[in-house]
């Protein structure tokens, strides 16, 4: 067992999550090596200041707009798949998740299979394969079917989206774009054919676990959304495997008796120091997935609103942390209109709050979310 104190743990996450210093270049290259190192960047589709992908990029990528983490890296080095969620993950992966595929069938996937009429799923591959890339909306229509229900939520009734989901579940197909009316389908042998013609690995559940840890930085045993996918892994002792073999460590934090995965490089980078610059984290970065750890790290409750009842939200509908010098500082709600940054409400919860880098980072989310070459301005300013 390692332990870290509170301070080293965070200098360390910071670190490790590439929020204690620019280390990318600028741009598109800056995304494709983002991805690289985080392993996967949570998709969401709301769109109040960006989408969640956006600002994770934004917060660490200088030089992108709204919208270009997706052009960076879709088609060629990413595809969409389940990782911590739905998620943009790097194309290297897409073996291991061909295989974990084969091996152990999710994702509802025999509910699906039951609603679908018999040879819907090769009809459906066959027409991406001839006229992808394609949207779901371009492809034949098959007819309706029986929608999922879960919690409340109701899945497709179109036969050929349904089918869709089966074959990009599979790998059959891959996601290799975004347009405005939708996602983009096509084959892996099109869209990343480095990746569709490598091997499969023997051991799936292995990368895909050691990618998740590497996503996390401090990656908490207990159960989780972190381990969304892998339980299953979790459960046969793979966590006690990869510990043995010197792939992991495993990391207690101050006093707390909470065990974490982490991999070896995150116990022996060196540490930063944090520069000056206030960054508008999104509401599903990866520093924020593990709320309990949040909390212990920088005595920060952060609990995303967007989906509870207004009458149950303590803050608001699509409100955000704000990220300076190590600490997280105070909660941002705002939204685009045209070309304006419009902040809604601010809450400034330390003393020293640092209103001129504050100034800074919503002149630069305002220039990256304009439509280019609107005006740039920021107008209105609730504080709370």
């Amino acid at each position: 067992m390692i332990h870290l104190s509170i301070d080293e743990a965070r200098a360390r996450m910071l670190g490790w999550l590439l929020l204690a210093r620019p280390e990318l270049a600028p741009g598109l290259g800056g995304a494709q090596a983002l991805l690289r190192r985080l392993r996967c960047i949570q998709l969401d589709p709301l769109d109040r200041i960006g989408t969640n992908a956006d600002l994770v990029a934004l917060a660490r990528v200088d030089g992108l707009r709204r919208g270009e983490v997706y052009e960076a890296l879709l088609p060629g080095h990413a595809f969409e798949h389940f990782a911590k969620e739905r998620c943009l993950v790097p194309a290297d992966r897409l073996p291991a998740y061909r295989a974990r595929a084969l091996q152990a069938p999710w994702w509802r996937l025999g509910e699906r299979l039951e609603r679908l009429p018999e040879g819907l799923l090769h009809r459906v591959l066959a027409e991406v394969a001839e006229r992808g890339p394609i949207g779901a909306g371009e492809l034949s229509d098959h007819g309706r079917v029986e929608p999922l229900d879960w919690s409340g939520w109701k899945g497709t009734t179109k036969a050929v989206t349904m089918a869709l989901e089966v074959l990009w579940t599979r790998c059959e197909v891959v996601v290799c774009g975004r347009s405005g009316r939708g996602k983009i389908y096509d084959l892996p042998t099109r869209a990343l054919p480095a990746a569709a013609a490598a091997p499969l690995p023997d051991a799936p559940e292995a990368e895909l676990l050691l990618d998740r840890v590497a996503a996390c930085g401090l990656m908490a045993l207990a159960i989780g959304p972190w381990w969304s996918g892998l339980r299953p892994a979790r459960d046969a002792g793979l966590p006690a495997q990869l510990l043995e073999q010197g792939r992991l460590r495993q990391v207690q934090v101050g006093s707390a008796r909470r065990p974490y995965l982490a991999l070896p490089a995150f116990v022996e980078a060196p540490l930063q120091a944090p520069d000056e610059r206030l960054r508008i984290l999104g509401p599903l970065d990866p520093l924020l997935w593990d709320r309990k750890l949040v909390e212990q790290l920088f005595a920060f409750a952060y609990v995303w609103e967007v989906y509870k009842p207004a009458a149950q939200r303590r803050w608001g509908w699509y409100v955000v942390p704000l990220l300076h010098r190590g600490r997280l500082v105070g909660r941002l709600e705002a939204h685009m209109e045209g070309p304006e940054l419009v902040v809604d409400r601010l809450w400034r919860e330390v003393e020293d709050f640092p209103e001129a880098a504050l100034e800074q980072a919503l002149a630069r989310h305002a220039a990256a979310c304009a439509p280019p070459p609107a005006s740039q301005a920021l107008r209105g300013r609730g504080d709370r």
